[in-house]
C-alpha cells in the first residue's frame, strides 16, 4: 500500500515527565555501561536469566512528529532524538536502562479505544493504526491501560515454544503498563516488568508483558507479580479476561492463553524479555533472514 505525504508536521510535547528527561538526559551524557554477569543456566526455555552482555544504556528524551490528520490512513507519529533527527522506536530506542528498568513505547493511550501499532513494515517504523480491509479499526471498547511495546524485542514466527507448541506472532513484545497516569501516545517510558501472559491469538504466541512507570506512585511497591495482585487486587485477571474476549463482539472466538492461564512472575518474564531480546538481535544482526520483509532502519 502506498503511502500518502503530508505537508504538516507537528511536533508535540516531550513525551516523559520533566524529572525523568533531565535525568535520563543527565545520565546519557555518561559513559555507556556494560553489564559483565554471566547469564545463569537454562531449566526451561523461558526460566530467568540474568542479563546477557550488552550495552546498557539510559534513556534520552525524545519528541514525536506527526503527519496526517487523525484519525486517517496516513496519520503517522515519528519520533526524534535530542538532536531532533528521526529515529525507528523500535530499533533507536534501547531496550533496558541502567537501573535495571526497561523502555515502554505508548502506542495505546489508558481508556481509548484506535487500535495504534508500531509500522514494522514502514521506514523508521513510526505509530499508525491499524487497518482490516482497508478500513481503520478500533478496538469494540477502550483499553483500560495503557498498552505498547519493547523497542528491540521480536516474538520470531520460526521459533516454536517448547511446550506451548505456538510460535511467535512477527511483532515486538506487548506491554500493559498499569500506573494510574494515562500515557501519551510516542511516550517513552522506563517501566519495571514484573509479570507476563501467553496470549495464544489465532494459533501464536503473543506475549503480554505486565509492568508499571518507574514514575508511578506505587511503583516502589510493585516488584514482581505477587505485589501487583496486592496493591491492584482483581487487577491482573481483569487484563486476562480483557484480552481474552476483546475479538468476541466481532462474533470471532475467545483467545486462549498458554501456562495453564497464569501470570507469570517476574523471573519468568525477565527470561521472556531476554529472548525476545535474542530474537530481535539474531534479525537485525542478518543472522536470522528477514523473510517477513520487516523494514530494518
Amino acid at each position: 500500500q502506498g503511502r500518502t505525504r503530508a505537508r504538516a508536521v507537528v511536533v508535540v510535547d516531550m513525551s516523559a515527565p520533566a524529572m525523568i528527561l533531565r535525568t535520563a538526559s543527565r545520565m546519557a551524557a555518561r559513559a555507556t555501561m556494560k553489564t559483565t554477569t554471566q547469564r545463569a543456566p537454562l531449566r526451561s526455555a523461558h526460566q530467568y536469566r540474568q542479563i546477557s552482555r550488552t550495552r546498557v544504556v539510559s534513556a534520552a528524551a525524545y519528541t514525536n512528529a506527526r503527519t496526517g490528520d487523525f484519525p486517517s490512513l496516513e496519520f503517522r507519529v515519528f519520533f526524534q532524538d535530542e538532536s531532533g533527527a528521526k529515529v525507528s522506536p523500535w530499533h533507536d530506542v534501547p531496550l533496558k536502562n541502567a537501573d535495571g528498568s526497561v523502555n515502554f513505547i505508548c502506542e495505546i493511550p489508558k481508556e481509548t479505544k484506535a487500535k495504534m501499532e508500531v509500522a514494522t513494515d514502514e521506514k523508521l517504523t513510526p505509530i499508525k493504526q491499524d487497518t482490516k480491509k482497508g478500513k481503520l479499526r478500533d478496538y469494540p471498547y477502550n483499553i483500560n491501560w495503557n498498552y505498547g511495546m519493547l523497542p528491540q524485542t521480536w516474538e520470531d514466527p520460526k521459533h516454536e515454544h517448547p511446550t506451548m507448541k505456538v510460535s511467535g506472532d512477527n511483532d515486538p513484545v506487548d506491554v500493559v503498563e498499569i500506573g494510574s497516569a494515562a500515557l501519551a501516545m510516542g511516550s517513552v517510558t522506563p517501566v519495571k516488568p514484573v509479570g507476563v501472559y501467553a496470549m495464544i491469538d489465532d494459533g501464536e504466541l503473543d506475549w503480554k508483558v505486565i509492568a508499571i512507570s518507574t514514575s508511578d506512585p506505587k511503583a516502589k511497591d510493585i516488584n514482581d507479580v505477587a505485589d501487583v495482585e496486592k496493591h491492584f487486587p482483581g487487577e491482573l485477571e481483569k487484563i486476562r479476561v480483557w484480552f481474552r474476549d476483546y475479538k468476541t463482539p466481532d462474533g470471532k472466538p475467545q483467545n486462549k492463553f498458554g501456562l495453564d492461564d497464569k501470570c507469570m512472575d517476574k523471573a519468568y518474564t525477565m527470561g521472556v524479555i531476554e529472548e525476545t531480546h535474542e530474537f530481535y538481535n539474531a534479525l537485525k544482526s542478518g543472522k536470522r533472514a528477514n523473510d517477513e520483509e520487516l523494514s530494518l532502519e
